[in-house]
């Protein structure tokens, strides 16, 4: 009998197997903020692939990449503060707009974010009032008939006292979903309301002190999901806030391809 005959064939590491992993664990553990423990995030990103199968269609790489990119923020791919949207074999990371407003509020100078969509009635009986920057007034109708959603906005109120607002009507909303990668499926479809505050949340983040990890991401995001936007600079440098993953001199690329290379078990 031939040596392949006799040879014991290796089966090729799941995507699940490698996030229940040793090597991942250490990963990530010295990442997450203390709120997220390892156990919590693995469970969610295994809750995450159950729920979109196409995932599994994904290269190993991608993924690992948006789930390190995860961890570093501290954020969860639960479906509210992110999302993992499959592009054929790639995995894309999209933050939900509740996922930047947690970013945001870690920076000591913000005291309150806000974004809500306005409806038609609530424009028309002047409950909802936007003057010089600021949202004046909005009283939100409990009614079941409040016409069609006209606008979406997002507004910041720092300790310091001082406020401001954006506010973008549905035609600009749209006009942004037209250009996103993620425009005909995932949250712009199931979610258009959160992805529309997302939308004038992002407008509102050139006058926020973000961190540059945060700056970075959502330069990225612009990127991936909004090609044709413009990037905006930081009003001001702000301290950093991500922790780093093990080796600070190593890209999340080098730790992926560490994760799910042949000489880690992948084969």
């Amino acid at each position: 009998m031939s040596e392949n005959k006799n040879a014991v064939v290796k089966q090729k590491k799941t995507v699940q197997d490698h996030l229940q992993s040793d090597a991942f664990r250490d990963k990530i553990e010295s990442a997450l903020p203390k709120h997220l423990t390892p156990d919590r995030f693995i469970g969610v990103a295994l809750n995450a692939l159950n729920k979109t199968p196409a995932l599994a269609n994904c290269t190993q790489q991608s993924l690992f990449k948006c789930f390190l990119e995860l961890s570093q923020m501290g954020l969860e791919p639960d479906g509210r503060r992110a999302h993992l949207i499959p592009y054929g074999q790639e995995c894309t990371l999209l933050i939900d707009y509740k996922g930047l407003v947690e970013l945001a509020l870690r920076n000591g100078d913000v005291a309150r974010i806000h974004a809500d969509v306005v409806y038609e009635t609530e424009y028309e009986a002047g409950d909802f009032i936007y003057d010089r920057g600021r949202i004046e007034r909005h009283i939100k109708s409990l009614k079941p008939e409040r016409g069609k959603v006209i606008a979406a906005y997002a507004e910041v109120e720092f300790k310091s006292g001082t406020a401001k607002a954006e506010v973008m009507s549905v035609e600009e909303v749209e006009g942004i979903r037209s250009r996103s990668k993620a425009g005909k499926n995932g949250p712009w479809v199931t979610d258009w309301n959160e992805m529309a505050k997302k939308t004038a949340f992002r407008r509102l983040s050139k006058w926020l002190p973000l961190s540059p990890e945060i700056r970075e991401h959502i330069e990225k995001d612009d990127e991936h999901q909004f090609a044709n936007m413009k990037r905006v600079n930081a009003p001001k440098p702000a301290r950093p806030m991500f922790k780093e993953i093990e080796d600070k001199d190593a890209s999340a690329e080098d730790v992926v391809d560490e994760l799910v290379s042949p000489e880690g078990g992948d084969s």
